[in-house]
């Protein structure tokens, strides 16, 4: 008897543990990237100097490339987490090194793509960046 009641509670008690657990589903869908981009070319001259950005094609609503240091690069997806689907949901104000999304004003820390304000419950959505002078890769595998 004493065992059916700590199985009857665990399954009762099992519904609240699981509501603690954070969403950690990224809500920008997932795309194949792989690309690579000489920052030596002129089409890129931003991405010279540190906290330089520039923004490609690719990813699910473009992707964002910020140099964090000499050799450190980031990219993120142009998605703001907060509402991905909506047209107006797009990366557009940055002034290093905060990117903003003008519909929800939700900000974001352009050195880790970090929330730093707004509605987002998610930072920015994070893809891989290897550089080896003078070539940035960036892929999502």
């Amino acid at each position: 008897m004493q065992k059916l009641r700590i199985a009857l509670l665990a399954l009762l008690l099992l519904p609240v543990v699981n509501s603690c657990i954070p969403d950690t589903h990224h809500p920008v869908p997932f795309v194949h990237v792989d690309f690579a981009i000489n920052v030596e070319s002129p089409h890129v001259l931003a991405l010279n100097a540190i906290h330089g950005h520039a923004i490609f094609s690719g990813g699910y609503a473009g992707i964002i490339i910020f140099r964090r240091s000499i050799d450190e690069f980031v990219a993120f997806d142009r998605a703001c987490p907060h509402h991905p689907f909506d047209p107006c949901g797009r990366i557009t104000q940055i002034n290093a090194p905060i990117a903003t999304c003008p519909c929800c004003q939700s900000s974001f820390l352009m050195l880790d793509g970090n929330i730093i304000s707004g509605p987002s419950r998610f930072p920015l959505k994070t893809y891989r960046a290897s550089f080896q002078h003078p070539w940035l890769r960036i892929t999502n595998w």
